[in-house]
């Protein structure tokens, strides 16, 4: 099993990391910013993808060339801020099953709540990857898990923008068997639950509605 944590310090995506966390970067910015910078993830989150090769034509001879092995992997958004990191891992990954699941944080308890629930089947034979920039206190990122673990998912990574400490933790006690990626582990969380440094609200910022 990969290490639970891993932070992608390539420097492309530090720089546009660096840019998106400006507060004066417009929607547009941010949005393109997002999508380029997903792609750049999800080579790390796919670094291990089984393989097996088969017989084509190269305008010189034939060969046994390498294709990617399996049932085709599902990537699973977190919504709303998750459809970000997904749009732009599907242009690299066009043929990728795809589900949503729907929960918003109840601002009081800072407890995740359910309102949506798609996934593919079969997803017990599929490697699962889960998308939201944020993984602040976890505890929305570990029921979507939950969901996905009592919908069959048995492979399931956790591909997030920014993570901070507490949702790191949380994940670890909640389910150690899902590495996660990240761009960055931030310092902490505040009392609203966001994250510091951070990057404010990912939705609001890539939807213009902040």
């Amino acid at each position: 099993m990969q290490q639970h944590l891993t932070i992608v310090k390539h420097p492309l995506v530090q720089h546009k990391l660096t840019l998106m966390r400006e507060k004066d970067a417009s929607t547009a910015v941010f949005r393109q910013l997002l999508r380029e910078i997903s792609q750049l993830l999800a080579y790390e989150v796919t670094h291990e993808l089984p393989m097996t090769t088969r017989e084509i034509d190269t305008p010189m001879q034939k060969m046994h060339a390498p294709v990617l092995a399996g049932r085709k992997l599902a990537l699973i958004s977190i919504l709303r801020a998750g459809n970000g990191l997904l749009d732009g891992m599907l242009e690299l990954i066009p043929s990728a099953r795809v589900g949503f699941v729907g929960l918003y944080r109840d601002e009081a308890t800072l407890q995740p709540v359910q309102y949506y629930f798609k996934v593919p089947d079969q997803l017990d034979k599929r490697l699962v990857i889960v998308v939201d920039p944020m993984l602040a206190t976890g505890n929305s990122s570990a029921a979507a898990v939950d969901l996905l673990k009592q919908a069959g998912a048995t492979d399931i990574r956790f591909l997030c923008l920014l993570a901070a400490p507490e949702g790191v933790a949380r994940m670890k006690e909640a389910h150690p068997d899902v590495p996660i990626v990240t761009a960055s582990l931030d310092e902490a969380l505040d009392e609203k639950g966001y994250i510091l440094p951070g990057l404010g609200d990912a939705g609001d910022r890539m939807f213009g509605t902040k």
